[in-house]
Order: structure tokens, then C-alpha cells, then sequence
């Protein structure tokens, strides 16, 4: 029998001719080895949880982890290191040879491999009963077709390699599957997980898949496959197997909006407020603080937002990107690099604190001048530059601009200055600085950058709120479901209500469709949605095309102010979706390269 690597997996998929397995050393565990007890049965099936990206990790993307590109490679934010491959694809110098392009291919293959193989040998498990075994092969099957949402985020339509694990030795020659259907397909296989996994784990096992993860993802890739890259898009008529099969529908099916509605819909109906509701808390003298309980949702692990996160991430990677360069400071705590700068297009995103767009006429947004401003994190006031003053407590979480006070409880009067010799400007730091003026903020700590252990949130109840209100507004319209949803977002953030005295409703299907999309960029900034919403909303030609804007990091002040192109970025059509690694397109003759690569 095959000898087989439980921990590290090392199985290929979808390269044709290549034996993994070679060479494998003999004190590995057979299959049947590794499945007669649930101890090392346990260990394999870590292992397929290993696949769950380490989004914290975004300056080395793909990688075993599957660390994403997802923050810097959008009009989010920009890395200041030029190694960081996110700065490749914004200036389009990449292809199907690129590492991460092969890496996100072959690691989810590899976890989807693992979870069939799982899945066909848990039965051999002798000290666990079946109840449990039922259980353990749920969380791979949802892990299985979790994985391959992932890829079809990337790659579009993929290959959906049925239930049994192929075996290593054969040479595949397979074709790729409509993105319909993948999307029937790990909706139904979410479906039949869900079926058998519990709400909620014991304690000592938090981070497992539940049957409200399955769910989530479930009805995530319904809504992927209603969006306007996947439903009806005649830019990619020419995605055809070489049979002729077409690979992404050519007319608009309403009905997959309506299904991904009653998807959400369900999910909230089930789960919503039982298991699951929006973080807050109420405060002294029973106040509430918009500013803490959308900085805290992050802060706090499992609270009652968290629906799927990942505990063993590169956490203390992400929190030196976002900590200031901090000259002058001796510890360690506080000096950081600042090198993820948010762009000046996102810091204009955020609403003033009436709730409204800075190029509302009633917004009451000043561009020049200074103000006399205490933020929510200060403790006393200080001179701050207009554009930053007023602004909703969001923009607080998420952003550190000229003169915010610093977060490390223990450092409380550590004022953050960016211009070009200020204490993290770009002359004073070196390497180490903000390429845009601005460092992104959300999610750090309140302590020392290099600490570990929190979790990393990957879905949270606010994203299920404006997915179904975002699919409610395609399918009906007329519904006040959206405006509902949407609101109880910007009642958390503690900002005026669409349709209150002070901010009219949204009219019509598009108005509202633009304020969901204004809602979700600003609430789920920096979380790895941006860059595929863009995609799926077909709008990424606009937004990630061409100058995107920062301050003068390169001046002191005043010029510092000034609002500059940093970078031009590069987007075509083709990028709408990854390349599929030129190796497996070499070898299998069957698999077609997406359009344009």
C-alpha cells in the first residue's frame, strides 16, 4: 500500500504524470495506519483545517497558509515594500507562472483531496462511535466544498473532481465545470454538512466548522453565482471548453438572486439572535459607544459577531504593518513599520458623522484648515487637520492619520506624526513607512505589536446583513428588507438612519444599490471582501484602473496635505480572474485558460 504523510500532505492534484508520493519515508502511516484510531485520525483531519487562508499574512501571499493579496490589491490600501506581490498585480506584472497564482491552485486542491480522503476512510475509526465519525466527515465535506468557493473567487469556474479521492498515480485529463455547476454543487454539499454538524462546539473546540458556517458559505457562493461577473456576462462568451461547453452564463437568470436571498434568509432566521447577533455593549451609565463596539468586534474573540475564524494566524505580522514607525520610542512595543498605508480613495469613502458622503453638499466635510478635535481614542483635544475631523466613528477604527494619538494603553500620549521627518514619515523610517500618508488601523491591539493569540474573524454577522440586504434589492426591490438591514449596520456604527429625520431613504433599486455598496466598503474595509466585490460587481475596470491617491509623503507640512497619485494601477478584463496556473493548463489537455492569459 501507498505509504502516506499524514501531516504534511504533500499530494498534487491537478499537474499530470507527478508521483507526490515518492520517496516517502517508511515510518509514515498507512491509510489504514492512520485511520484505525481517532488520535491520528484527528491529526489528518487538522490537517484539511490547515487550508483555511491566514489572511494576516498578506506580505507573503499563497504560501501552505494560502495567505492572501486581497488587502493591498485593491484601492483599499498599498504595501511600501516592493517585494510584497500585492504590488505586482496592481501594476499588472503578473501571470499564470506567478508563485501565488499556483499556490491558491494546487493548496486548495490539496485541502480538497485531503477532505475525501477523509471522508472515504473515517468509517475505519475503531474508538470513536458513529455519531461522531458522522460528524468528523461533515467538517470535511464542508471544509471540501469551502475550498472550492475559495478557488472559484479566484479562478472562476474550476474542476469538480467528484467524490473519491483521485489517486496520485493517475494522469488527469479533466475539463472544467460550468460556474453554475460548482455553485450547485457546494451548495448542496454545505447543505448535506449542515445536516449533521452541531451550532455550536464545546469550548475546547471553538474554530471547528458549525452547521452556521456551512450555511454562511453556502449562501455566500449563491450570491457569487447571482453577480453580474457570473450571471450573464457576455464579456466571457468566448470561456468555452474545448467541447464547446459554456462555462459562465450568457443571459441574467434572475432567479439565482431570489435563491441567494431565501439562502441568507434562511441563515438569518435560524440563527439570528439565538446564536449570532452584532456586537455591542453597553457602557457607563448605560451609554452606548459606537467607536468601542466596532473597534472591539475585532478585539474580543468569539464574541457573538464571529461566525468562522481562524485561531493560528500571522497576527503579529499584520499588527508591525499597521504599527507606526514611532522614532525616538525605546521600546519595542511601539515601533513598527507602518508599511500598510490605506489609499486616500478608501479614507474618502468613510461617512462624516451625520452619516453622509464628504461630496454631500450637507455632509459638513472641510478639506482645508485645522480644527480644535478630540477623536474617540484621545484623551485630550489637539489641532487636526479638517479633513479628519467630524468624521463617524469608523473612520477612527480604521485609519491613523497625522496626529492620532496612539493605541498601546501604555504609551497613552504617543502622538503619531507621518509627514516626511515626523516620528514615522518616510525620511525618518527608512524601509520602514506609510506609502500613502495613512496607516491602515483596523483590528491592531491595544498593547505590544508582537503578540499572538488572537483569532483571525473571516466572516462575521455584519457581512451577512448586507449580502442579503445587497441580494434582497436585486431580487425585490420594492422590499423594505434592504433599507432594514442595512440600517441596523449604520445603528451599530452610530450613524444617522437611511429614512430618519436627518437622512433621507435611498430611492429607487440603483440608489439603494449604491448605498449598500458605499455600506459594505466602509464597514468590511480591510477585510478581504473589497477585492473580490469589485470583480463580482464588474466594476473593477473603474476602481482599480488607473491613479490611485495618497498624501504628499515625500513633503513636510504643509505640503504633506497635499493629495497625489502614489502609483498607477493596471486592470483589464482578463484580470477579473485569476490565470489558471500554466503548468496544469501544459499538462491537462482538457483544461481551457481563463480569457486573455
Amino acid at each position: 500500500m501507498k505509504k502516506l504523510l499524514y501531516i504534511f500532505l504533500a499530494i498534487g492534484l491537478l499537474s499530470s504524470c507527478k508521483k507526490f508520493l515518492d520517496q516517502v519515508p517508511d515510518d509514515r502511516l498507512t491509510i489504514d495506519e492512520t485511520f484505525r484510531t481517532w488520535s491520528t485520525a484527528q491529526r489528518f483531519l487538522d490537517n484539511v483545517y490547515s487550508r483555511i487562508p491566514d489572511e494576516f499574512g498578506q506580505r507573503n501571499p499563497g504560501d501552505n497558509t494560502n495567505r492572501g493579496l486581497w488587502t493591498g490589491g485593491c484601492d483599499e490600501a498599498d504595501y511600501v515594500w516592493g517585494f510584497v506581490q500585492s504590488n505586482d498585480v496592481n501594476i499588472g506584472n503578473w501571470d499564470a507562472k506567478s508563485g501565488f497564482v499556483g499556490d491558491y491552485w494546487r493548496n486548495f486542491y490539496k485541502g480538497i483531496r485531503a477532505a475525501s480522503v477523509f471522508i472515504d476512510n473515517a468509517d475505519k475509526i475503531t474508538d470513536l462511535s458513529p455519531d461522531l465519525k458522522d460528524q468528523a466527515k461533515a467538517q470535511a465535506r464542508a471544509l471540501r466544498a469551502m475550498y472550492y468557493f475559495y478557488l472559484m473567487r479566484i479562478y472562476g469556474p474550476v474542476v469538480l473532481m467528484g467524490e473519491k479521492p483521485v489517486s496520485v498515480d493517475t494522469t488527469l485529463q479533466i475539463p472544467r465545470n460550468s460556474f453554475e455547476e460548482c455553485v450547485n454543487y457546494v451548495s448542496d454539499e454545505l447543505l448535506k454538512a449542515a445536516a449533521v454538524l452541531p451550532k455550536e462546539y464545546s469550548s475546547t473546540t471553538v474554530g471547528h466548522i458549525t452547521k452556521g458556517i456551512a450555511l454562511a458559505f453556502r449562501a455566500n457562493a449563491m450570491m457569487y453565482g447571482a453577480s453580474p461577473l457570473f450571471n450573464g456576462n457576455t464579456d466571457m462568451a468566448a470561456l468555452r471548453n474545448k467541447d464547446g461547453k459554456q462555462l459562465i452564463g450568457q443571459s441574467v437568470d434572475p432567479q439565482k438572486w431570489k435563491d441567494a436571498t431565501a439562502a441568507y434568509k434562511a441563515f438569518l432566521d435560524e440563527f439570528v439572535p439565538g446564536t449570532y447577533k452584532l456586537y455591542t455593549r453597553t457602557y457607563a451609565n448605560n451609554e452606548k459607544n459606537a467607536y468601542l463596539d466596532c473597534r472591539d468586534v475585532f478585539l474580543n474573540d468569539w464574541n457573538e459577531e464571529v461566525i468562522f475564524a481562524r485561531p493560528d494566524n500571522s497576527l503579529n505580522s499584520r499588527q508591525y504593518e499597521m504599527t507606526p514607525y514611532h522614532s525616538g520610542e525605546n521600546s519595542r512595543d511601539v515601533r513598527g513599520s507602518g508599511g500598510l498605508g490605506a489609499t486616500q480613495n478608501m479614507v474618502d469613502a468613510f461617512f462624516t458623522k451625520n452619516g453622509r458622503s464628504i461630496d454631500d453638499p450637507l455632509s459638513g466635510y472641510v478639506k482645508t484648515g485645522y480644527s480644535d478635535f478630540k477623536a474617540p481614542n484621545d484623551k485630550v483635544s489637539a489641532s487636526i487637520y479638517n479633513q479628519w475631523v467630524g468624521r463617524e466613528p469608523r473612520f477612527y477604527v480604521n485609519i491613523t492619520y497625522d496626529g492620532s494619538h496612539w493605541l498601546n494603553r501604555n504609551y497613552p500620549d504617543l502622538i503619531t506624526r507621518l509627514y516626511s521627518t515626523g516620528n514615522s514619515g518616510k525620511r525618518t523610517g527608512g524601509n520602514d513607512y506609510t506609502p500613502t500618508g495613512y496607516i491602515v488601523r483596523k483590528a491592531m491591539g491595544l498593547d505590544k505589536w508582537d503578540v499572538g493569540g488572537r483569532t483571525l474573524m473571516l466572516i462575521r454577522l455584519a457581512e451577512i446583513y448586507l449580502s442579503y440586504a445587497e441580494c434582497v434589492n436585486e431580487s425585490d426591490p420594492g422590499s423594505t428588507e434592504a433599507l432594514k438591514y442595512v440600517n441596523l449596520i449604520r445603528e451599530r456604527a452610530g450613524i444617522p438612519l437611511y429614512g430618519s429625520a436627518e437622512l433621507p431613504a435611498p430611492a429607487g433599486q440603483a440608489a439603494m444599490r449604491e448605498a449598500i455598496r458605499k455600506e459594505r466598503r466602509v464597514e468590511l474595509a480591510f477585510e478581504n471582501n473589497r477585492f473580490f466585490d469589485v470583480r463580482r460587481w464588474k466594476i473593477a475596470e473603474q476602481t482599480e484602473n488607473g491613479p490611485i491617491y495618497g498624501l504628499n509623503i515625500s513633503a513636510d507640512l504643509p505640503d504633506f496635505l497635499k493629495v497625489v497619485p502614489f502609483e498607477t494601477r493596471v486592470f483589464s478584463k482578463r484580470h477579473y480572474l485569476f490565470p489558471i496556473p500554466s503548468d496544469d493548463v501544459d499538462n491537462d489537455r482538457q483544461l481551457i485558460q481563463n480569457l486573455g492569459w
